[in-house]
């Protein structure tokens, strides 16, 4: 998989979880996704759900309060990612019971592991 970086934000903009699976220094990664951010969320329910940025493709989806974003390589296929997200929410959902900004908040280390798990087996 020809994944960068997986982010979830919630409607305000706020990161509340980044895995990075390229080296990128704090700055750029701090750049990245505020210009991400701001170009997602701006985007109505109307329009797709993939946008070009840079060197990446960002597919995304919305889960209640909670934005999954995801950084692929521009020849990555948007609909396999887009699975890819849905089958994260239903996994975090089945464990936390309908998973919510204060799920992750709280129980970071485990959504870290959950989403390593299905990084990795999605290889």
């Amino acid at each position: 998989m020809g994944i960068r970086f997986i982010l979830m934000v919630n409607k305000q903009g706020q990161t509340r979880l980044a895995q990075y699976y390229e080296y990128l220094t704090l700055e750029e990664r701090r750049t990245l996704e505020g210009e991400i951010v701001r170009k997602c969320l701006a985007r109505n329910e109307q329009q797709c759900s993939f946008v070009e940025h840079r060197t990446y493709k960002i597919v995304y989806r919305r889960y209640a309060s909670l934005f999954f974003l995801v950084g692929v390589d521009n020849e990555e296929n948007e609909l396999a990612i887009l699975e890819f997200i849905h089958l994260l929410v239903e996994t975090m959902d089945r464990h936390f019971g309908n998973v919510c900004e204060l799920d992750i908040m709280f129980h970071l280390e485990k959504a870290h592991f959950m989403l390593e798990e299905m990084f990795n087996k999605a290889l």
